[in-house]
């Protein structure tokens, strides 16, 4: 499991985090992540957008590029991906300051919403944005990074956590399970018949989602939650209308996100997270927010089971999340996650890795 590069925070770079790949026709890689400014480094701190690229599958990689100067409080959890018609889409969410709204490093106040935009020439330039929920301001809507997925049907669909705007601009910390749907390319996008909630115990609601169509047509979804597992539900109608959030078991961990990607060569699902399992658990120190070890699993039956867990970290003073996927084919996974930690006040968003897996190592081992 080869260590190729570490984006690590420096003075006047606080942070660097979420991120996504994309392949480009000249066979090029490139990753988009937030890159932050100046002297803070929480989600509304000042960040930009920016690339890096490889020429040598991801083994080394070129200077910064920038592609999303930011115009409000923060851009950030970039998705990018390739549609069938041949662009590639550049989602993220912006987050801006509501005139009348204390926003601040410790206040969670401000409208949050998931943008699009469109390149037609292998990201040498791009459409302007277009704004996914349509909503009036404020609204604070999370999408997170290298989630953005198009059906088979064609069909575009972003899930986002909705969190209320209580008094004052502040965010609720309970949220709802939304999906925006497009079925033109991503021009105009409207929201699903249905949306999910949590049962009435669960003071997290659903948050951070992410969806994946399984070979079937089925569309599941899952989310993370404050009850040591995931939650998920299904869609039967390419994300319409969906089955009650249930827990998912096989998914044990703590508040923090879950990735999941499909194989392209060999349609095995892969699926990256925060294991607790008792096997895989570890010790971890204050400050990581139990955000590790990071475990990737793969399932053969769409999802039914999981197996082959392998730990990719496992430090006890560091965390790690927010996980980006891009397979390059002869069995090789890239990732790009959250790894920081380490110290006094350090926490896991400051720092990001960038790692290659043998999928033929991890296939062979066994639970």
């Amino acid at each position: 499991m080869n260590i190729t590069y570490d984006l690590l925070h420096s003075p006047g770079n606080p942070r660097n985090s979420e991120g996504s790949f994309i392949r480009l026709n000249d066979g090029r890689i490139m990753l988009i992540y937030t890159r932050y400014q100046g002297n803070r480094g929480g989600d509304h701190s000042y960040a930009d957008l920016v690339a890096l690229f490889s020429n040598d599958n991801g083994r080394s990689w070129g200077d910064e590029q920038m592609i999303v100067k930011n115009d409000a409080v923060n851009v950030m959890s970039v998705s990018l991906l390739r549609l069938q018609d041949g662009r590639i889409a550049l989602a993220y969410i912006r987050k801006s300051l509501i005139p009348g709204c204390a926003c601040s490093e410790d206040v969670e106040v401000c409208d949050c919403r998931p943008l699009i935009r469109f390149s037609a020439d292998e990201a040498e330039s791009w459409s302007e944005p277009v704004d996914i929920c349509g909503y009036p301001s404020a609204t604070y809507m999370v999408f997170n990074n290298d989630r953005l997925v198009q059906l088979s049907n064609g069909r575009l669909i972003v899930a986002v956590a909705h969190h209320h705007v209580c008094a004052k601009g502040a965010m609720a910390a309970r949220a709802e399970g939304f999906f925006f749907l497009s079925d033109d390319g991503g021009a105009t996008w409207r929201e699903s018949k249905e949306c999910c909630y949590g049962p009435q115990w669960l003071t997290s609601g659903l948050r951070e989602p992410g969806v994946i169509e399984l070979k079937d047509g089925t569309v599941m979804a899952w989310w993370r939650t404050n009850s040591r597992c995931h939650y998920k539900a299904f869609s039967q109608d390419g994300g319409e209308s969906w089955s009650v959030p249930v827990p998912a078991p096989e998914f044990i961990g703590p508040e923090a996100p879950l990735s999941m990607k499909r194989d392209p060569e060999t349609g095995v699902l892969y699926a990256v997270w925060n294991d607790w399992s008792p096997e895989r658990s570890v010790a971890f120190k204050k400050g990581v927010w139990g955000r590790t070890p990071l475990v990737i699993a793969k399932s053969c039956n769409e999802g039914k089971s999981w197996t082959n867990h392998v730990v990719i970290e496992s430090e006890p003073d560091h965390g790690y999340c927010y996980t980006a996927m891009l397979f390059l084919g002869k069995n090789e996974l890239l990732l790009e996650y959250c790894c920081g930690g380490g110290g006094e006040g350090q926490i896991p968003l400051y720092d990001s890795r960038l790692r290659v897996l043998d999928l033929d190592r991890l296939n062979g081992e066994t639970e």
